[in-house]
């Protein structure tokens, strides 16, 4: 770039000539904020205004960035104008701030300092034209009237009193006048003057920036996507926008009108910042990427959108960019409205608006290219081909979401339907997109069939497998199809309670006789045909008690058919397991009739192996619910301890910025040998990843090993007391036979035939004590404890335990403790 002219500056040198640095309408609005630019910045132009004052000679300069500014081309008049490429956030904070300084020293008496900032900020009179405004930056977007109103304003300024109080450009001034007027005042008036100078220095020479001017002529799209190092992160939709209005600038398009009329993503919609995968993006670059998948059939990366847009633009597309922005906006109004209506809780949506809802109820936005895709601007589909096409799209995730399989590969297979079928005529389009999917034979991405869904549901404890959003989801599917027979409108989208009908407090008013039918009731308390949906939610005196008492409380709420049918079916009969399983088999029925599949589909898969529970990857964990993106896992003990790995949306683990596709890889990284992954990090909570895993697998909780990472605390009588007061009638038995019989013994499962139970029951009961303990206790060691013996786990009450036990539970002495002693 023969014509770029790079040099350090001061705000002195760069505002000091008769000038006006124009916001061009394409940049965006103001961002910065007090925490993470405001405050920083005073702190820094204080700090250097007391080195200042403690040595009059200091030379120290602060750095706060490149600005780039570009001539306008064939100027007329008496000042020179250039474009604001980058740094308008910077030089804008600037200005405010010695705007904001000039108005405190003013209003105590010191004018000649306040002049000297006030040059900076105002062209002189005599340079301006009647009727402009004398400001050396002009904001041509909608900061425009609110940068004039504070920076004119009258000091001492009434903030609170301005038209734009609320305004980021407002509030940053007042805050420096806060900051500033503090400042001043921590010194008596003589010192004052002195104080004030030296800040008036720093403001106008100690600080530097690196100025980049560019020519007209000059291409400055390219410093513009790499000089953004400091302040606020561009988003794509920031970076599209700059290149979409150059590239208008030079097809002699009228800019200022586009933006008016075709550019919408600088609202509170499109800023609002939503989550893909692990990463936070504003909506409107969230859009930019779908619509991007939608006419490319590719997966684009959220890092990538950008960069594909520009290629797509240069290489791709036929359109000038004057004809191509107001279709982006036609199809950015199409998914407005969408998401708009899906928000509405009341509203009859469309095929394509539930879809839209239903996809945010699920945190998934895979088939939102596909909706753009179908309504592009002269495709005219007719509607029961878009609806047919978003059926099949939406019964192959939510199938894959009733098995908890991973999304990971979706996104690739929705861009893969937009490339192969793009050419399809209409009346084939619904068939060639079901075959396409009914194909698909890989684990990572099939399309389910019926007995899989039926076999999995039928006993899941489907309340603690899903997020409740997804499982509101379900039931107002359910609700929804049943009204849809008798042609009633769509269930109410208000976040409606879900309730367990035999309530998950059943012991005191449900009770059954033995052992077996106790666990068998346990079981049976979270499945899917024990919940339903209630307007209102019950209290919890109502939702525990008796069948007889809680079915006229259901009554009230009997304009759920969900509801009316559940009472219908259980009659004048009890509320037993099994009417939940029968209950079961119709709501998955429903499910199954709601989102099929093609006559004849089975779903079969040609490495079945991967969906075995030998073969599990972070990734299922996420799609599971058991581990939450952005989780933070710690290394175990060791000089690695400060390292962290966290979860993506995807399954992969970031550390130190690097993806790694295994706990083990990422173990690796941070020990730099080889290492068991699942054994090496820790969850928050203080469990190894390999429990997390273990729960997933489904294995009895005696084979999951728990955490050392909290403390042993001894049991007083007063915390057994607490929890004595929140335990199960099996589990209270089980601790005073423990207690009574066998304190301090290592035992195994087998010992506790006597009392009817089997290996795995009482392996059940003591997981379940563990992880009550970790989580609500904060301590390592329930009161029967997990002690590993020569590689195998027994179990074993300490002697000190089974005393305070006995105490609190007023047992007597021990049968063993005259033998034992």
């Amino acid at each position: 770039m023969a014509h770029v002219e790079t040099n350090v500056r001061t705000p002195m040198q760069i505002f000091s000539l008769p000038q006006q640095l124009v916001v061009p309408l394409f940049q965006r609005p103001y961002v910065w904020e007090q925490e993470e630019q405001w405050a920083p910045l005073w702190s820094d132009i204080r700090r250097l205004t007391d080195l200042r004052l403690r040595d009059p000679y200091s030379t120290a300069t602060h750095f706060l960035g490149a600005v780039v500014v570009q001539a306008h081309e064939g100027q007329l008049g008496t000042m020179q104008s250039s474009n604001i490429i980058d740094g308008q956030q910077r030089l804008t904070t600037l200005q405010v701030v010695m705007d904001a300084t000039a108005a405190v020293l003013e209003s105590v008496g010191l004018d000649s300092l306040a002049g000297q900032l006030q040059s900076l900020t105002h062209n002189q009179a005599t340079f301006v034209p009647a009727g402009e405004s004398s400001l050396k930056i002009r904001h041509t977007n909608r900061d425009h009237a609110v940068f004039d109103e504070v920076m004119d304003a009258d000091p001492p300024v009434d903030h609170s009193a301005l038209k734009h109080a609320t305004s980021r450009i407002t509030r940053a001034h007042e805050y420096f006048t806060d900051e500033i007027t503090t400042w001043l005042g921590e010194t008596d008036e003589a010192d004052r003057a002195v104080r004030a100078n030296a800040l008036v220095a720093v403001l106008t020479s100690g600080l530097q920036l690196v100025a980049i001017n560019l020519t007209a002529a000059e291409n400055s799209q390219e410093i513009f996507e790499t000089l953004n190092a400091r302040g606020t992160p561009l988003t794509a939709a920031d970076l599209i926008k700059n290149f979409v209005f150059q590239r208008l600038a030079l097809e002699r398009a009228d800019t200022h009108r586009a933006y008016a009329e075709h550019w919408p993503f600088d609202t509170k919609f499109w800023e609002t910042e939503v989550s893909v995968g692990r990463y936070r993006v504003s909506r409107g670059s969230l859009f930019l990427n779908q619509w991007l998948v939608s006419r490319l059939g590719e997966e684009i990366g959220p890092q990538q959108t950008f960069t594909r847009f520009k290629a797509y633009v240069e290489h791709d597309a036929v359109q000038t960019m004057t004809d191509l922005l107001p279709t982006i906006k036609e199809q950015a109004d199409l998914y407005q409205a969408w998401t708009v209506a899906a928000d509405e809780k009341d509203r009859q949506l469309s095929v394509v608006e539930m879809s839209v809802y239903r996809m945010r109820a699920s945190d998934l936005e895979l088939l939102k290219p596909l909706l753009i895709w179908l309504h592009a601007p002269g495709r005219q589909l007719p509607q029961a081909v878009v609806d047919g096409v978003v059926a099949a799209a939406e019964s192959w995730i939510m199938r894959r979401m009733f098995l908890r399989l991973t999304t990971s590969d979706l996104g690739r297979v929705v861009a893969e339907l937009i490339r192969v079928h793009g050419d399809a005529p209409a009346v084939e389009l619904v068939e060639r997109v079901r075959g396409h999917l009914s194909r698909i034979n890989v684990t990572s991405s099939y399309w389910p069939g019926d007995e899989e869904i039926r076999a999995a549901f039928a006993e899941e404890a489907v309340y603690r497998r899903f997020k409740v959003a997804r499982l509101r989801l379900f039931l107002e599917a359910v609700e929804n199809e049943y009204r849809r027979g008798t042609n009633q409108p769509q269930v109410s989208r208000r976040g409606y309670p879900i309730e367990h009908v035999l309530p998950q407090s059943w012991q005191e008013n449900w009770p059954v006789n033995g052992l077996d039918a106790e666990l068998d009731r346990a079981a049976h308390v979270h499945r899917l045909g024990n919940l339903t949906l209630l307007t209102t939610s019950l209290n919890s005196k109502v939702s525990n008690s008796a069948w007889s008492h809680k079915r006229e409380a259901l009554r009230d709420h009997d304009t759920l058919l969900l509801n009316s049918r559940l009472l219908s079916q259980s009659a004048d009969q009890e509320w037993t397991e099994g009417l939940i399983d029968a209950r079961s088999t119709q709501l998955i029925e429903t499910l199954l009739a709601v989102w099929p599949v093609p006559e004849g589909h089975t779903g079969e898969v040609v490495d079945p192996r991967d969906k075995t529970q030998e073969w599990v990857e972070v990734k299922h964990l996420v799609a599971a619910g058991l581990l939450e993106p952005g989780t933070r896992l710690t290394p175990r003990q060791g000089s690695w301890a400060s390292r962290d790995a966290v979860v993506g949306a995807d399954g992969l683990l970031d550390v130190d910025g690097k993806l790694f596709g295994s706990p083990s890889a990422a173990g690796h990284h941070v020990k730099g040998s080889v290492t068991n992954g699942w054994t090496f990090w820790r969850m928050p909570d203080g469990r190894r990843l390999i429990d997390v895993r273990a729960v997933f697998q489904g294995e009895k909780p005696s084979e999951i090993r728990w955490a050392a990472a909290l403390p042993r605390v001894e049991w007083t009588e007063e915390d057994l007391a607490q929890y004595a007061s929140e335990a199960q009638p099996l589990t209270l038995r089980l601790l005073d036979h423990v207690a009574l019989e066998r304190p301090d013994e290592l035992l195994t499962g087998a010992d506790f035939a006597a009392l009817g139970l089997a290996p795995e029951q009482f392996a059940g009961f003591t997981g379940a004590m563990a992880r009550k303990v970790y989580n609500d206790y904060e301590r390592s060691n329930p009161p029967i404890e997990f002690v590993d013996s020569d590689g195998r786990w027994h179990y074993r009450m300490p002697r000190d335990t089974a005393e305070a036990w006995r105490s609190v539970r007023m047992l007597g002495t021990t049968s063993r403790s005259s033998s034992t002693a």
